[in-house]
């Protein structure tokens, strides 16, 4: 459980610095249908998503390990 609380302090963390990602989505979705609009469709996706993994990968690398000759 503790790993899940990291990882969602890790998360939060992200869509607050990378909030721009969601905003994109948003802008995207709320718009008319528009061509033009494309770029912040994918823009938004792939900004989103690198949020999530690099929360994932901190959230891996601040775990500490255990030793298994306990």
């Amino acid at each position: 459980m503790e790993t899940f609380k990291r990882y969602l302090m890790f998360q939060g963390m992200m869509f607050v610095f990378g909030i721009v990602g969601p905003i994109f989505l948003i802008l995207y979705f709320a718009s008319q249908p528009d061509p033009t609009m494309r770029w912040a469709y994918w823009i938004g996706l792939f900004v989103t998503a690198a949020d999530i993994l690099i929360a994932l990968v901190l959230t891996e690398t601040s775990t500490p390990k255990r030793n298994s000759d306990d």
